[in-house]
């Protein structure tokens, strides 16, 4: 295999052209740093490991027939393996893209023949779903299997293919590589419609990353977690992407379940999660404090009552007084200096929370205990990037200015335009829909209602085409109603705001799948499961309680009149969230019409 170090660039990663130079530089910086592994080092490869593997399966992928601007499809959990295979694609100049591990056959059948890849690259416990969608993919050669279970007809072993093409010159092949080639394709969750491919380039992400650090200084031998899909934006940029960049360490998570242990062994300098998981840990901590003795349990709640009521004073501009400060100073040594030593996150450097709205009660309460939790927003088609809270300038509430290199400006009706390098090359097959989303002056338009700030700080309202308008012809957003009835009340995990053409609004709840049964057993309910939790007159009457205290943060016409609890969880993936976990909200309606009916008369 020739790829001599002779020949390796030099410079920065970051000032590379590409994404697949900026590799070889840090491949080239860092030889010896390991790049990524399994948590109990089972598998663990340095950056010059890495690229040795990669070249060797370029080389293999190469004599399969895989050339420069084809497309392989990847279907993988959270492993090493998979970055192997992403870097090995992006060294021949062809378009590595991810498959939720959460889709139907048809779904899979649907994205693959859209991408039109002829090779793909699956982890064997996804072998069943993938297998029947190929049965609909006659254009599909190839299929790759990662992992030991029983190879199906036909397939190939990873290991087979890889270093099966000794002589292939892969020096040659990753220096063809354009910044305008295809880096990847970004399926949309597809709640309106069919998924649409957004086409990343090498230009897009690395003005996304040079954005970023422009406004996070990352240490040395930075470490990081793999744990969302890594067909979702926010995963490739943050944990396969930026540790390109900057040689981070990534530990890789297969289970998201196990994401707090990873977090408690790894202690990451930087922390990318979903508003989900940030609500859980909240929970998680409140239900901590409250199963502490009665005192104990009294002083750690007037600690962190005093550190949100500092926190808000500061966001307000005001002066905290001397007694307050002093009082939270001895909470920060006594209480919360300890609470991120046992999560894990004593050593970040920033936290960022994206992809869907957070409860503003989320991020106080973490501010409180010295996390600077800090919102950013972005999408697929800007590479996950727009604007970011800096650290040190967090405003609660926000999510933050502009990032470097991106132009932010609202349209006549509210609607969020963006324009930069980070704005894709447009949606795979769908010229229409691509010239519907950027206008012939270079402007994403990207269905985001929003509001700037005097500093240019960015709030996000909602989505554009997701507003409630009720019958009176109110408009309002129903992510802020769901933002608010979550940050009210731990028992809430889920909640689905209805309104749009209905007298009042209502709301179908479900309850936190982890907290719920632990304040079902400390007040003395047997049964915990959420179908019998729902039904359960405590339960519903904590949860009103939930319900009146957001309605008290809310306009008139903005209050739920009436609730329903649903009888069990919403997974990712599932009738009723994306993989990304938004709200699917045609299919919940259509799916409790009998429910949402009964609570306005019907």
């Amino acid at each position: 295999m020739e790829s001599s170090t002779a020949t390796a660039p030099t410079g920065r990663a970051i000032d590379a052209p590409t994404m697949a130079e900026a590799f070889r530089r840090t491949a080239a910086n860092h030889p010896d740093r390991v790049a990524f592994r399994t948590k109990d080092d089972a598998v663990s490869l340095t950056w010059s490991q890495l690229r040795d593997r990669v070249d060797a399966l370029a080389g293999g992928l190469a004599k399969l027939g895989v050339e420069r601007g084809d497309t392989v499809a990847l279907m993988f959990g959270n492993r090493p393996e998979f970055h192997v295979c992403d870097l090995a694609v992006m060294m021949l100049g062809a378009t590595p893209f991810s498959i939720y591990q959460t889709l139907a056959p048809e779904q899979i059948q649907y994205v693959v023949a859209d991408a039109d890849a002829h090779v793909a690259i699956v982890e064997d416990r996804y072998l069943p779903s993938f297998l029947a969608a190929r049965e609909n993919l006659p254009a599909l050669e190839h299929l790759i299997v990662v992992g030991e279970g029983e190879l199906p007809a036909g397939a190939l072993r990873l290991e087979e293919v890889e270093g099966c093409n000794p002589g292939f010159d892969v020096d040659a092949s990753w220096r063809a590589v354009r910044p305008d080639d295809i880096l990847t394709l970004i399926y949309t969750s597809g709640t309106t419609g069919p998924p649409k491919g957004v086409q990343l380039t090498h230009r897009n992400l690395l003005g996304a990353m040079r954005g970023i650090e422009d406004v996070v200084r990352f240490p040395e031998d930075s470490q990081v977690i793999s744990w969302l899909p890594s067909a979702h934006i926010a995963e490739r940029g943050a944990h396969h992407y930026l540790p390109i960049m900057f040689a981070m360490t990534v530990t890789c998570c297969p289970d998201p379940k196990q994401l707090f242990a990873y977090v408690a062994e790894i202690r990451p300098q930087w922390f990318f999660a979903v508003p989900r998981i940030w609500e859980k840990l909240k929970s998680r901590l409140e239900t901590m404090i409250a199963s502490q003795p009665e005192e104990q349990r009294a002083q750690a709640q007037a600690a962190i009552d005093a550190a949100v009521q500092k926190i808000r004073l500061e966001q307000a501009g005001e002066a905290v007084p001397a007694e307050l400060g002093a009082a939270v100073a001895r909470a920060e040594v006594e209480l919360f200096s300890k609470l991120r030593a046992q999560l894990g996150l004593d050593r970040v450097t920033t936290v960022n929370v994206g992809a869907a709205p957070t409860p503003r009660e989320v991020l106080e309460f973490f501010h409180a205990i010295g996390i600077e939790l800090a919102e950013l927003w972005g999408m697929s088609e800007s590479c996950g990037a727009g604007t970011v809270n800096p650290p040190g300038k967090v405003k609660i509430g926000t999510v933050g200015p502009a990032a470097p290199g991106i132009e932010i400006r609202l349209a006549d009706d509210g609607e969020v335009l963006m324009r930069g390098d980070v704005v894709m090359a447009g949606y795979r097959n769908m010229p229409d829909k691509t010239a519907e989303a950027i206008d012939g002056e270079g402007w994403l338009h990207t269905g985001d209602i929003g509001e700037l700030d005097a500093d240019g700080y960015l709030r996000i309202v909602d989505r554009k085409k997701e507003l409630i308008i009720n019958a009176a012809g109110k408009n309002m957003s129903p992510a802020n109603i769901e933002s608010t009835l979550k940050g009210a009340s731990a028992l809430i995990g889920q909640a689905c705001a209805i309104g749009d053409a209905r007298p009042y609004n209502t709301a179908l709840i479900v309850l936190d799948a982890d907290f719920a049964p632990m304040w079902a057993a400390q007040h003395g309910i047997e049964d915990t499961s959420l179908a019998s939790l729902a039904q359960e007159e405590r339960v519903i009457a904590a949860v009103q309680e939930g319900v009146d205290h957001a309605n008290a943060q809310l306009a008139r016409v903005e209050q739920i009149k009436k609730f329903t609890l649903v009888p069990a969880d919403w997974l990712p993936g599932g009738d009723e969230l994306t993989p990304t976990m938004k709200l699917k909200r045609k299919p919940i309606a259509e799916k409790y019409a009998g429910a949402i009916e009964a609570m306005y008369g019907g």
